[in-house]
Order: C-alpha cells, then structure tokens, then sequence
C-alpha cells in the first residue's frame, strides 16, 4: 500500500511516524515543496520524498493533508481528483467544503478529518458519565498558551496562526467545539466576551470567554487564550450527581466519589504515549488512533467520530463568536 504524506512539518513527521508504528509495510513519500524538509524528513524516517502530489500519487491508496489550513481545500480537490481518500487536519475554514464532500462521494472515496481529542479515552469516559446523570450539568473549561511557544523553532508569524483566518484562538476552539458538543449537547446560543491584552504582533483577539447554552440544558464557560504562559487545559464539571476535573493530560483525570467524599483518580491508559518536547496534554495515542481509524474507515470497517458535515457547522460557530 503507498500513502503519501503531504506537508513535512510537525503534523506530517507525526503522521508518518504514527503510520509506521500502525504498519511498517505501507509505503510511505513525503510531498514539500520545501528542500531543506524533505532532505530533514528523508534522514529521520528512511523514507522517499517529492516536491509535487504529482510526482508520487499514481498507485497511491490515500493522502494525509498536513499543511497550512488555508492550503488545504485546494490539496483535498487534487488528492480526490487523482483517486486518493484523504486523511486531513484541521481546516479551520469551510472553503469548498460542499464541493469535495460531493467528489468524494461520486468517486467512492473517504474524507477524514482529524479532530484528536475526540478520540481521547477521557472524553469517552466523560462522556459515559455525563450522559448517565439524571438533571444537567455545567462546566468550567479553561485552554491557553502564549503563542511563541506554540512552535519554540521558529516565528508565530511564519505558521498559520498568524494569520487572522486561521488564528490561535479560532484553531483552539475548532480543537475543543466537537467534543464538548458531543459530550453536553449542541450548542444553542452563545454570550461572547473578547480583547487583545498582550503585545503580541497579531491583527486578532488573543483571549476569549464564552458562554455556552446546550439544547440540553447544559451550560458552560469556555475560555481560550493565547496569552497564557503556562500551557493550560482545566476542566470541571460539576452537577447534583457528578463532578470531574481533568487537566488534559493522560494521568489527570479525577471523578469525585461521593459516598467517600474524595477523588479518584481515573486510570485509562497501560502506557501513554508522550513525545519530547510537547506538552503534557498532547497524548500521541489519541493521534495514534485516528490514523488507525482511518484505514478501517477506507476498508468500510468502522466510521469516523467526526467528519465534514459537522464540521462546517462548527465553523459556523466559530464564524459567530469571531463576529
């Protein structure tokens, strides 16, 4: 099986080290039109590597769109019109999302889209909770990190972030909108509180409070930022019949007992998964079971969490709080 990995960034090492760890067989060529990662990508992974889809995609099973999100409508269209099923991350946007959802479907071909923290086993477990309590809960959710630290390697104005449609605060809340209505309901209306507070050379808002209401009833205040210096994911949710906190990481996740009045810690993991350098939030299995779901999607053995449909929706959302 050959699979071409397109963008040889972070995402596209990460995915192709997940891909060789799911199976060592396929055949795996990185696409960048950018010499200095492709020579970079070649000496980390013993892999092939081009500076065009073209050059690489006949034979090709699928593609993992793993560049700017504003580059990626263009890369899907390509990827479907060659015969690929297409594996991408993040869009951020929802340009030609009506067209590539109706090529994929007349060529017979899948169209997956990352969103990783849907694939986290404490969402899952958060999920089997909340949804076994009589009543409705609410929740407190905070996500930050000062932007410079996103990627230490290089400028916050070289990668898509500083670009005012894909900016930092839009890509966390595409990151964490689909699980949180998953798990508490659709959203029904949204309050909307946002500012720029640092000296941050950026044309957007760096910090934003939200208040959420779920067709449910359930009801939440989100904040995100990019302002924060230390890496942050702080959940609690709270009811008649529950309360949880997790802190995003793989061994921070604690449901309150009740009868004993303490917490409990909740083990989901034989071994997590952490690469250097990353957060401690960032858990590679969840990464690892995307990819994994991805090829069972193609072979019709399972169906994704999440996928375009919904996500336009999301982005409809994320269109509103912007404003």
């Amino acid at each position: 099986m050959r699979v071409i990995v397109i963008g040889l960034g972070s995402m596209g090492k990460r995915r192709i080290r997940l891909i060789k760890q799911f199976n060592p067989d396929i055949e795996i060529i990185g696409v960048d039109s950018r010499e200095d990662r492709r020579d970079e990508t070649q000496a980390l992974y013993r892999i092939k590597t081009a500076q065009t889809i073209g050059e690489c995609s006949a034979g090709a099973v699928a593609a993992f769109v793993c560049t700017s999100p504003l580059s990626h409508h263009l890369i899907i269209t390509e990827c479907l019109d060659r015969g690929m099923n297409v594996f991408t991350e993040l869009n951020l946007v929802a340009d030609d999302y009506d067209k590539n959802m109706k090529l994929a479907s007349e060529k017979g071909l899948k169209l997956f889209l990352s969103s990783t923290i849907l694939y986290r086993e404490e969402v899952e477990y958060i999920n089997n909770r909340v949804s076994r309590c009589r009543g409705n809960v609410n929740y407190t959710y905070h996500v930050g990190q000062y932007l410079p630290d996103w990627h230490p390697w290089e400028s916050y104005k070289d990668f898509f972030v500083g670009d005012k449609r894909t900016n930092g605060c839009r890509e966390f809340l595409a990151i964490e909108l689909p699980w949180i209505q998953k798990v508490f309901g659709e959203i029904s209306r949204v309050e909307v509180r946002k500012s720029k507070n640092s000296k941050l050379n950026i044309e957007y808002s760096d910090n934003y409070v939200l208040l959420i209401e779920h067709k449910t009833g359930a009801k939440g205040t989100l904040a995100v930022d990019i302002v924060s210096r230390k890496a942050v994911r702080n959940l609690e949710i709270f009811g008649e019949e529950l309360y949880l906190t997790w802190d995003g990481s793989g061994d921070g996740l604690y449901d309150y007992d009740i009868e004993a009045k303490e917490d409990r810690k909740v083990g989901l993991y034989d071994e997590v998964d952490h690469q250097e350098g990353y957060n401690k939030s960032i858990v590679e299995n969840a990464y690892f079971k995307e990819v994994e779901t991805f090829f069972s999607y193609i072979e019709e053995k399972t169906r994704p969490e999440y996928g375009f449909a919904e996500d336009k929706k999301t982005i409809e959302w994320l269109d509103i709080i912007e404003g």
